[in-house]
């Protein structure tokens, strides 16, 4: 053959006439040995142990949770009380309260104001004293209705509340005309 016929198909392999035996008979099986108890207790020890360790934590994040619960509520109801709060410290000092206050005092106000001008000491506007009714009616009747104050009781009188307190009479000597009795005027709608 050619030298192109031997790179082509190498030679058959050489037989061996006497193998080297690579197979050898077993040695007897031994026997084996038993699991140790301590190490199945430990195993179910620690099986135990985090099944537990996993409750624990379960039970302590459901109560972190209800005291969370409960806190929010308390703040929304503590927020709610101070909006009151703030509502009647609002009501408090309105002016219509303090009006009202002012009144039930026994001050008026007066039909012709005067003004003290403080720069000179100068007295502006007729500079007589108010008589002893008013043309504008404090105690609430005829004014604008303040939800804020309606059940307040006044300083003076406790009794007595804006919407619950007697009307003065006017004497009728004075050139004011009464108060609205009836609120602001609107016109009916249909």
């Amino acid at each position: 053959m050619s030298d192109l016929a031997y790179e082509l198909f190498p030679a058959s392999p050489r037989r061996v006439e006497n193998p080297e035996r690579r197979l050898r008979p077993l040695d007897a099986p031994q026997r084996r040995r038993r699991p140790k108890l301590a190490y199945g207790i430990i195993a179910v020890a620690g099986a135990v142990a985090i099944a537990l360790a996993q409750m624990t934590f379960s039970i302590l994040t459901t109560q972190g949770t209800f005291e969370v619960a409960a806190l929010n509520q308390q703040q929304r109801d503590l927020n709610y009380e101070k909006q009151m709060l703030y509502d009647e410290v609002a009501g408090l000092g309105s002016p219509q309260y303090l009006a009202a206050n002012a009144s039930a005092l026994g001050m008026v106000v007066a039909d012709t104001p005067s003004y003290l001008r403080l720069s000179d000491g100068a007295l502006i506007g007729a500079g007589q004293p108010a008589s002893g009714t008013s043309s504008v009616d404090a105690i609430g009747r005829g004014a604008v209705q303040n939800a804020l104050i309606a059940d307040t009781p006044l300083v003076t009188a406790p009794d007595a509340t804006i919407q619950g307190a007697p009307m003065a009479e006017s004497t009728g000597d004075s050139a004011t005309p009464p108060p609205i009795a009836d609120g602001l005027p609107t016109p009916a709608t249909r």
